[in-house]
């Protein structure tokens, strides 16, 4: 009868090289399966960042249009200023003179009033 050596007649899992074997194979699929929940919060926060992204855009085009349809009202009301305009500058100038006095007057008294008050 033989003696039983290292590695000749092991039970295996009890000791020698088939236990180390099983041993670094449970570390690697802890490992993996660390790893792999480790990919899916990221996978997860990835997606969740993208929806986001998704909301922030659709918002951004909805106040892009509002204000494309806001400039559009503002043009022409600048539109139909400048034509008043026009028409004014076409009225007599003594009348537009006049206004013109009337007002620097007014902002003349109104300067004088407040430095009076100091």
């Amino acid at each position: 009868m033989r003696r039983a050596g290292l590695g000749e007649g092991a039970p295996p899992g009890s000791y020698g090289n088939y236990g180390y074997a099983n041993s670094g194979y449970n570390a690697c699929e802890e490992e993996n399966e660390r790893l792999t929940e480790s990919l899916r919060s990221k996978v997860t926060a990835i997606k969740s960042l993208s929806i986001e992204i998704g909301h922030e855009v659709k918002n951004q085009n909805k106040l892009l249009a509002e204000m494309d349809s806001q400039f559009d009202s503002t043009t022409g009301f600048l539109g139909k200023t400048m034509g008043r305009l026009k028409v004014l500058s076409r009225g007599s100038q003594t009348k537009l003179l006049c206004y013109m006095m009337l007002f620097s007057l007014f902002v003349f008294f109104v300067i004088y009033w407040i430095i009076k008050l100091r």
